[in-house]
């Protein structure tokens, strides 16, 4: 009796009686994974079928070519054992006795009933860690800063020039974009409810407390965390893959000197321009749209904006401004200066850090609007 399965030249299963009457299986062709090809799903099981027949013979002699693929493929279906009668080739010997003395895989680790209290723990850990780590480098920016006083030649007056250009000036352009759609959608729909009870007129209220005190500061914010504070974190990433910073220690250059004070003071100064830009820009799409939809003169929304906003608002836009700057310049380097020498950890440091600048933002606006709640809105 003989019965032949081929659904592939490349690899075939030929089953027959041999010689002393015991069924016998012979392998040919190729048992590679290039030319198993669409046939690597059907035949693990029907290779395992065929190995849970007891007393059944193998003879791979006739497999014209084997790779790691197909001898893990037959390996996986004999139960990783031989089977009892096995006719190989001497090179064919050699892979499978290697297979043999390869070590068993590790159980798997059952979890355990605890594991989310231990999570927790772990995240609390490293939350502790991460504040420890930032109050020092605060601690080590103030004694800087005192040293700097006693030797102003020594500030890095190029290092903040430079930093002030990249972090203000080349963000203008799209804090200005975002900040004027952000004013058009506002006023658009502001202008839509304020018809249906005829308050045209209350717009500038809108608009002018809305921009001022909240969005322009969070907006500039939300984008300079983005935009400056991932570039922040991503050169000193690269700094440590490159060596750079070993380099400076080797040299007796101060990190904190050099790269974070400069990034923290020009970040701290140039927050409150982006801020007065975006809710400037904010405000004038606003106008337009007020005009347009409402018919609201833009000299008249220009003389009244000062009589319904006070200038209470506006410092406080602006001293939000420069505490956000300063914290996401912070943050930008506490992380940068945690990234170890492998680009994994560039990229996972990096998004981490505009995570968290971000995270942080939020929680500074929602801390002003608690503390400064009497303040410019009576």
């Amino acid at each position: 009796m003989m019965q032949k399965n081929q659904h592939d030249s490349s690899a075939t299963l030929h089953r027959s009686i041999g010689e002393e009457g015991f069924p016998l299986l012979e392998l040919g062709g190729r048992y590679t994974l290039a030319a198993m090809g669409r046939r690597l799903h059907a035949l693990p099981a029907e290779l395992a079928r065929h190995a849970a027949e007891p007393g059944l013979r193998w003879d791979l002699r006739g497999i014209e070519q084997m790779d790691d693929a197909g001898a893990i493929l037959l390996w996986r279906a004999w139960g990783s054992r031989r089977p009892d009668h096995l006719l190989l080739r001497p090179e064919q010997e050699r892979l499978f006795s290697r297979m043999e003395a390869a070590p068993a895989p590790p159980a798997a680790v059952p979890r355990d009933a605890w594991w989310p209290m231990m999570m927790l723990g772990r995240g609390i850990l490293l939350l502790w860690e991460h504040l420890v780590a930032l109050v020092a480098l605060i601690g080590q920016m103030l004694l800087d800063v005192r040293y700097l006083a006693t030797h102003p030649a020594r500030l890095p007056w190029r290092e903040i020039s430079a930093n002030l250009y990249r972090t203000g000036a080349q963000a203008l352009g799209i804090t200005a974009l975002v900040g004027f759609l952000i004013g058009v959608v506002l006023s658009f729909l502001s202008s839509r409810q304020l018809q249906t009870f005829g308050a045209d007129i209350f717009i500038i209220n809108i608009l002018g407390i809305s921009i001022i005190r909240e969005l322009g500061p969070m907006l500039a914010a939300i984008l300079v965390a983005g935009r400056s504070g991932s570039s922040m974190t991503a050169q000193l990433g690269v700094m440590r893959v490159t060596e750079e910073l070993d380099a400076l220690t080797v040299l007796g250059i101060s990190h904190s000197q050099r790269l974070i004070l400069p990034k923290v003071l020009a970040l701290g100064m140039a927050m409150p321009l982006v801020v007065l830009w975006t809710s400037a820009v904010a405000l004038l799409g606003g106008m337009i749209v007020a005009e347009i939809q409402l018919g609201l003169n833009h000299r008249f929304f220009l003389d009244k904006l000062p009589d319904v906003v006070p200038i209470a608002n506006l410092w406080l836009g602006l001293g939000k401004g420069m505490v956000c700057g300063m914290v996401i310049a912070l943050i930008s380097c506490h992380f940068g200066l945690r990234i170890k020498s492998n680009t994994e950890s560039l990229g996972a440091g990096t998004t981490n850090s505009v995570v968290t600048a971000i995270t942080v933002v939020i929680i500074i606006d929602a801390i002003f609007a608690v503390v400064f709640s009497n303040v410019g809105l009576t």
